[in-house]
């Protein structure tokens, strides 16, 4: 594609995101940080993007050079999924692809402040725990409530370590969050460009290997048996990976949903509301592990003939 004056719109939307991690807005601008960065190097060649970016973090130096360091930390993720884009790559490799790249980027991140400045997790957490402890607990004690955080030095730790140990799964969960939404944005762009970007399988294909079935169960009994236990390490490990696996079995429910709407020729808002009530009501992921169990959907199709 030649140059043109959306690449220059997309420079500045870059930018203003860029600018937007120093106000209240961050929460939600993160979640569409990678988007401009990918559209424009998949869209412009080597040069072109050099020239159209070289501006953009110029103004960032001048304002403050940390930002030149998000830049720099934030723009890996988009190079490594439009270059997927680039090659034509598939919807879930390029997922997977930025999901992996950010989840190393935060691990790397923790790394360098663990080594470098000596940062302490649990210290920092700790922390942020109890200040949010100090601003919630006189309102709390004027309607009678005991604060969530607990009242003692004791409970704000062991909330602490808790909250250490959900850690991984939360920093996977984000960074597979921000790029399918960035997937979804920059695909109908590119879409729209005239660039043929291959799109994810209908949901109604969506399956996970039975052998999940066997993880979660290996995950629950170990977890049960560390429920307790002083080994840190492996009630992390448990704590992360039963959790993620539930994850998975709520996509194979929503998959299940979606073809059997597919298959019975229902209304698209029904499969659509299902997926949201598998969301939000966890007890509905015991479908996906009857539907990986039992050939649910071979039962449908045969039952439609």
């Amino acid at each position: 594609m030649k140059y043109r004056w959306t690449s220059v719109a997309w420079s500045i939307v870059y930018l203003l995101l860029l600018l937007s991690l120093s106000t209240p807005f961050l929460i939600i601008t993160t979640l569409f940080m990678i988007i401009p960065a990918a559209l424009l190097f998949t869209t412009l060649n080597t040069r072109q993007f050099i020239l159209t970016i070289a501006p953009v973090w110029l103004v960032l130096g001048l304002i403050s050079p940390f930002y030149i360091l998000i830049a720099a930390y934030l723009i890996v993720p988009a190079l490594v999924m439009g270059w997927r884009y680039k090659k034509k790559a598939t919807a879930s490799s390029t997922i997977l692809a930025g999901t992996i790249t950010l989840l190393g980027e935060f691990l790397l991140l923790l790394l360098l402040g663990k080594t470098l400045f000596q940062f302490d997790l649990y210290n920092y957490v700790y922390d942020v725990l109890n200040e949010m402890r100090t601003m919630t607990l006189s309102p709390m004690q004027e309607f009678g409530v005991g604060n969530f955080l607990g009242g003692s030095s004791e409970d704000l730790s062991k909330n602490s370590r808790a909250f250490i140990q959900v850690i991984p799964m939360a920093l996977i969960m984000s960074s597979f969050v921000i790029t399918v939404i960035t997937h979804s944005i920059v695909r109908p762009i590119l879409n729209s460009m005239g660039y043929a970007v291959p799109k994810l399988k209908p949901a109604r294909d969506w399956r996970i290997p039975k052998s999940f079935i066997w993880y979660y169960l290996i995950a629950t009994v170990i977890q049960l048996f560390f429920f307790k236990s002083e080994n840190s390490f492996m009630v992390m490990i448990t704590a992360n990976l039963v959790p993620l696996l539930r994850v998975c079995f709520i996509i194979q429910t929503i998959g299940f949903f979606f073809f059997i709407a597919h298959e019975r020729n229902w209304n698209r808002v029904i499969p659509v509301m299902l997926a949201v009530m598998a969301i939000m009501l966890p007890p509905l992921w015991i479908i996906g592990i009857i539907d990986l169990v039992v050939p649910l959907r071979e039962m449908v199709a045969k039952s439609k003939r």
